[in-house]
């Protein structure tokens, strides 16, 4: 290192600069992915969580469906066979 000019200490030097810059970009970039991907998460956990009530909701539904059409088929039944 002592055979080293100092142009080419000094580049040697910038191109570190410019590495610990770039280091520090990726850092902060890296940094908001990670809470992205983390609020993501917790958003995807609440759908999750949704999804068994939307589908005791559905049978629930169904099952009042079922029973409304039965009671019209009875009622025409009814006033047809009287």
């Amino acid at each position: 290192m002592s055979d080293m000019s100092f142009k080419q200490a000094k580049e040697l030097v910038e191109r570190m600069e410019f590495s610990e810059i770039a280091l520090n970009k990726a850092l902060v970039n890296l940094e908001s992915a990670s809470s992205n991907f983390e609020k993501t998460l917790k958003e995807q956990e609440k759908i999750l969580n949704k999804i068994p009530n939307a589908d005791k909701k559905l049978s629930i539904m169904s099952i009042a469906v079922a029973l409304n059409i039965g009671l019209l088929i009875g009622i025409l039944i009814g006033k047809y066979l009287i």
